[in-house]
């Protein structure tokens, strides 16, 4: 018997009436003779909630107590899905992630997952239950509940089917499948059929929303066939048509690769520039100025080091916007005093925009191209960074959406 893990987001499981159809849609898969695990979400708005609460109380609270009350929604989540399968006439046994176990680094509301104990969840299935397993959450050594960070329930999912060996990790939520961009921002965006592990890769980590970086990181990593799929459509209409209303995430590079140069525009909205002026030209002070953000547990992303004069150069990097202030403040305190810098600006108000393809491998004048087309609207490019299947750039956050919309026609995304 084949076993399929079912995930589903925030929005899906956001009123007592979506979660009535959740338990729908999985009964109808447990009926076709499925095993089925389900890792659902907290209620949509639920842990931002939670979170609120306590920076009503603190500005600063501790990670590791905001992880134990961060970690109730999906808690609520699983327990009411197990009551309304039950309503309908199906077993169903809820656990969270401590009770699994669901094992992980002490890294509080960034932890990572090392492990799942999958004995008591197969026991359940050989029984003939349905198992739901609370996302985003999982314990440490010491048994204290942790997090995985925010969408970290996709992450959950797909390390669960991982660790079943599943046939398949569905992932329901408010879309029907991945797009060539946002549709909010273009209109005529298409929705793929499928589209590469390594595209999806690029894509997530460059801001598309579908689906959690470290998701499609399990995915890539256990070679987990996932596909995401609409939970808002309706839910008992036949298994073989909802699986064709997707998107699939293959691990095979499409045979028509050749014609699909790009794939899609993705772009990032929450990023901040940061550069350290009159930094010293030696060996060894990039670590000094990225060492110490590092070690604070901020993410960066694009780099670029100018050209040396006079022995000093300027450093600049990006991080995540929400993290501006701490950066700003690790080098402020230190870093530019250890490194003599002149001094140290940031920005706020920038974004990415990126162009995603595996066909870039074998095509010769995209970049060129999306250079042109950003320099006819006008567009500045402060910043580029490359990989073989993406080019991002950084612009002023103004005219990201003209970038995008610009590009995505440029590029023939709307008629591939």
């Amino acid at each position: 018997m084949a076993l399929i893990v079912h995930k589903y987001g925030g929005t899906s499981m956001g009123s007592t009436d979506r979660i009535k159809n959740v338990a729908k849609r999985v009964a109808k898969w447990h009926d076709a003779g499925y095993q089925i695990v389900v890792v659902p979400s907290a209620m949509s708005g639920e842990t931002n909630r939670i979170i609120g609460l306590a920076k009503e109380i603190s500005a600063q609270p501790d990670p590791r107590e905001l992880d134990m009350i961060a970690s109730t929604g999906e808690q609520v989540s699983v327990g009411l899905l197990a009551i309304a399968l039950q309503a309908i006439g199906k077993q169903a046994v809820s656990y969270a992630g401590w009770q699994v176990a669901i094992k992980t680094d002490s890294a509080h509301t960034k932890a990572r997952i090392s492990s799942i104990d999958d004995a008591k969840v197969k026991r359940d299935l050989d029984a003939g239950k349905i198992v739901i397993i609370t996302g985003f959450q999982g314990v440490d050594e010491s048994g204290d509940i942790t997090t995985l960070g925010r969408g970290g329930s996709d992450t959950s999912a797909v390390a669960v089917a991982a660790a079943l060996k599943a046939k398949e990790c569905l992932i329901y939520t408010d879309v029907d499948g991945v797009y060539t961009t946002d549709p909010r921002v273009v209109s005529d965006a298409r929705r793929l059929n499928t589209v590469t592990f390594e595209e999806m890769l690029e894509m997530a980590s460059l801001g598309s929303k579908v689906l959690q970086i470290r998701s499609v990181e399990f995915a890539g990593n256990y070679k987990m066939p996932t596909r995401v799929l609409s939970s808002l459509t309706d839910p008992l209409m036949p298994l073989e048509e909802e699986i064709k209303s997707g998107t699939l995430i293959s691990f095979e590079e499409d045979t028509n690769m050749e014609q699909a140069t790009i794939t899609g525009i993705a772009f990032n909205r929450d990023e901040a520039k940061i550069t350290v002026f009159g930094v010293p030209d030696r060996p060894g002070i990039a670590y000094q100025i990225l060492g110490p953000v590092a070690d604070a547990n901020i993410e960066v992303d694009m780099i670029i080091q100018n050209q040396s004069v006079e022995g000093k150069t300027d450093f600049t990097f990006t991080v995540p916007r929400v993290e501006y202030a701490q950066a700003m403040q690790v080098l402020s305190n230190d870093v530019q005093a250890n490194i003599k810098a002149t001094g140290i600006i940031g920005d706020t108000k920038v974004s990415k925009v990126s162009v995603v393809g595996v066909g870039m491998r074998s095509h010769v004048g995209i970049a060129s191209q999306m250079f042109r087309t950003l320099s006819e609207e006008g567009i500045n490019i402060q910043m580029i960074s490359t990989s073989e299947i993406k080019i991002s750039v950084l612009i002023d956050e103004k005219y990201m959406e003209l970038a995008v919309r610009a590009l995505h026609k440029a590029f023939g995304l709307e008629n591939s």
